[in-house]
């Protein structure tokens, strides 16, 4: 059996923010409230590889892994996937950016599979990703409004 979530928010933002905002993995520290850090490893056109590290869990445990991803500007999409897998077998992330009245609507697709030595299966996972991608979007789509608000931009829509 094999994980799937996608899970999505609208930004009251324009497109260019949000893509900008999202896509600069240095900075997810200060987007994401789970990262510690996020260390660029190598970049290549436009596919990164970097280091996230997480704050540590409620047992004092700091995970962290490397991954990449490759961003698409012309289709608005980015395609990820982590290099140290851990507990999964895999995992790939899709993220892509709509352009709607209210502004960027942003939806991530996780697909995945655990490991069957790891400590959680693919349901706990499933269940887990989705009630934090909820978390996450709710806090990325509030500093990127924010950050909207201060610069005067408002969402635009384009034919």
């Amino acid at each position: 059996m094999a994980g799937h979530t996608e899970n999505e928010i609208t930004i009251a933002a324009p497109v260019d923010l949000v893509w900008d905002m999202t896509n600069d993995v240095a900075n997810w520290p200060r987007l994401f409230s789970e990262y510690a850090s996020a260390e660029i490893l190598s970049q290549e056109g436009n596919k990164t590889t970097f280091r996230l590290t997480m704050h540590p869990d409620e047992n004092g445990t700091v995970w962290s892994w490397v991954s990449e991803r490759e961003t698409d500007r012309d289709t608005l999409s980015v395609k990820a996937r982590r290099v140290e897998t851990g507990p999964f077998a895999y995992m790939n992330i899709r993220w892509q950016y709509h352009e709607v009245p209210q502004g960027t609507r942003m939806v991530w697709t996780q697909d995945f599979e655990m490991k069957p030595d790891a400590p959680v299966d693919d349901a706990w996972m499933t269940d887990n990703i989705n009630r934090n991608s909820k978390v996450q979007l709710a806090l990325i789509r509030d500093r990127i409004e924010k950050a909207a608000a201060e610069r005067g931009s408002v969402p635009t829509v384009t034919d």
